[in-house]
């Protein structure tokens, strides 16, 4: 029976956490004696990176056609850049993906001439909205620690967005979120209620949010 290779996990990141970390090399030897480095993983806390799951936009792709095909694109999601290359045979595979596409890839890691840039195997086009799924998702799972003071201020600027609504009948409570990006949706969801509770505000109907001072 033939061994079974265990395929690795495909972690889901932003592409700003993949820039932060750290290239694990095996250093190693040629049989002529040569040194050579082999990258072995993208170490990240406390996990050991080589596979990636990605939500990004394609802003920008160059293909060659030479005696040695090669395609390259260059994603984007806002918390950073990274390359994703492909060679020979599997070029042909992603040529319809093009500059503005939203895409999903799935791709291994790779860390050559100090460069980390990403081998992919799956890259779908996917809805533009999504990119704002993926970035929730993963604030959602990502421990957040925020002092007295930073909880003050953002409480201050949910005041500021659902008073500057009242002339239009209030604001959607998803457009706090959405544009509040920075700050995870829990904290966001936290100073709401804690704004109701005490009278500073009302909804109208659900998903709606007024101002009572």
């Amino acid at each position: 029976m033939a061994e079974t290779i265990k395929r690795q996990v495909a972690f889901k990141l932003r592409i700003g956490d993949i820039l932060k970390g750290k290239p694990v090399i095996d250093e190693q030897k040629s049989p002529e004696g040569q040194p050579l480095q082999r990258f072995k993983f993208l170490e990240l806390g406390d996990k050991s990176i080589v596979r990636v799951n990605i939500v990004a936009n394609v802003v920008d792709k160059y293909s060659s056609d030479a005696e040695k095909k090669y395609l390259t694109f260059t994603i984007d999601d806002a918390s950073g850049q990274i390359r994703l290359k492909t060679f020979g045979d599997d070029v042909g595979r992603f040529q319809s993906i093009v500059q503005g596409n939203t895409v999903i890839v799935i791709g291994t890691i790779r860390y050559y001439n100090n460069e980390l840039y990403i081998a992919p195997e799956v890259v779908r086009e996917t809805d533009p909205r999504y990119l704002l799924v993926r970035k929730l998702e993963l604030d959602r799972e990502r421990p957040k620690h925020v002092n007295k003071e930073e909880v003050l201020a953002i409480k201050d600027q949910i005041v500021e967005m659902i008073k500057k609504a009242e002339d239009s009948g209030g604001i959607d409570t998803d457009q706090l979120y959405h544009t509040l990006t920075d700050v995870s949706p829990d904290i966001i969801g936290q100073e709401i209620q804690k704004m109701l509770d005490e009278g500073l505000a009302y909804e109208p109907r659900p998903g709606k949010i007024r101002y009572l001072g």
